[in-house]
């Protein structure tokens, strides 16, 4: 990352441009006017991670900038939640005078939420023992006097939680608050507030939905969770277990009683729905019951391979999340032969990048 782009005066001007580029990739189809959700220009990051330098008997948190092909000292990161930077002070604050908790500290990661949790992770290139966690368990009572804050000790083949290894993060969402589990070293949603967005995007082109939704690539849950009351029914797949675990845990935390997670990659299930082949963790499932409707994807950076583009062509309503409008473009290349672009949405989960998240709702053509 470039630091000196990080300047919140330019956010407009990049976010125009990256609405130009958007528009320069879908220029191939007849698309309606694309829907801007922009974020706050500081502060939107809930989560971050930064190397550690030593220096004498001084110690901090650096980044790399490419373009400067140089480390940067970084006390304070403009990206990062008020949470994190409060807690980078704090912490420096404890590690530098102490021998047990820097020595051979080489990374510190923050994960915290919009509703005030943070989970910090100190990463080690040594094996961490009992005078360690002894010393950590003393310097999360320190901190705890002012954040609601757990630790983590990692090392090579080591992981050890001074609680726990998750924070909850709680999102206002159709007049209530979904809560969900987030857990130390997987995937969630990086910018929280465009988070928020994005979930009630999905509910607004969803909402007079009938039937039931399939969601691939579901994650913790987050999407599942909060579509569940526009459908039926939902069955979601993701491969990770602790997505997997992470997304029964949401499930029977928010109440829902209409969603079911199956452990499975999508190219699995697709193969198990066009009945290539049998899968044990679908035992006991009857896919001939649900009747689906409308599909979710949110697929990784490489897109939706061929056989699962083909069964999501069999569903009547696309709802397609994507990290990358390069792999977009080309998948739409197939499922435009069946449906049509009814929305499109530009979400900047990461200002001064050029990262751009889209989200795209198809119908089937007649």
């Amino acid at each position: 990352m470039n630091i000196e782009l990080l300047d919140p005066s330019n956010y407009d001007s990049q976010l125009e441009e990256k609405l130009k580029k958007l528009k320069q990739l879908f220029a191939v189809y007849p698309i309606p006017e694309i829907e801007v959700f922009a974020s706050e220009p500081t502060h939107y990051r809930m989560r971050t991670e930064f190397r550690v330098w030593h220096e004498g008997d001084d110690l901090y948190y650096y980044m790399f900038d490419k373009d400067k092909d140089q480390n940067i000292r970084t006390e304070q990161f403009l990206p990062a939640s008020t949470l994190i930077n409060e807690m980078m002070i704090a912490l420096m604050d404890e590690l530098r005078p102490n021998l047990v908790l820097r020595h051979k500290l080489f990374q510190v990661d923050f994960l915290s939420t919009l509703s005030g949790e943070i989970l910090v992770s100190l990463l080690y290139h040594r094996q961490l023992n009992t005078d360690w966690i002894d010393v950590a368990h003393k310097l999360k009572e320190k901190l705890a006097l002012k954040f609601k804050v757990n630790l983590i000790g990692r090392a090579r083949k080591q992981q050890i939680i001074i609680d726990q290894e998750f924070v909850l993060e709680q999102l206002p969402l159709a007049g209530k608050i979904l809560t969900y589990k987030q857990i130390e070293n997987s995937f969630t949603q990086p910018n929280g507030r465009v988070a928020i967005k994005m979930l009630e995007w999905a509910i607004d082109v969803t909402k007079n939905s009938t039937g039931d939704l399939l969601e691939l690539y579901c994650g913790n849950g987050n999407f599942s969770i909060a579509l569940a009351p526009n459908f039926k029914n939902v069955l979601a797949t993701e491969l990770a277990k602790p997505s997997v675990e992470a997304a029964q845990f949401n499930i029977a935390l928010n109440n829902i009683k209409n969603l079911q997670i199956i452990r499975m990659s999508a190219e699995d299930f697709s193969d198990a729905m066009s009945g290539k082949r049998e899968y044990t963790r679908l035992k006991g499932i009857d896919l001939k019951s649900y009747e689906f409707t409308t599909i979710l994807v949110d697929p990784p950076r490489a897109g939706i391979d061929p056989n699962t583009l083909a069964l999501v062509q069999d569903y009547k309503r696309i709802l397609y999340i994507s990290c990358n409008p390069n792999t977009l473009i080309d998948n739409l290349s197939t499922l435009t032969e069946t449906h049509c672009i009814k929305r499109i949405a530009l979400f900047d989960q990461f200002p001064y990048t050029d990262h751009m998240e889209c989200g795209v709702w198809l119908e089937r053509i007649n």
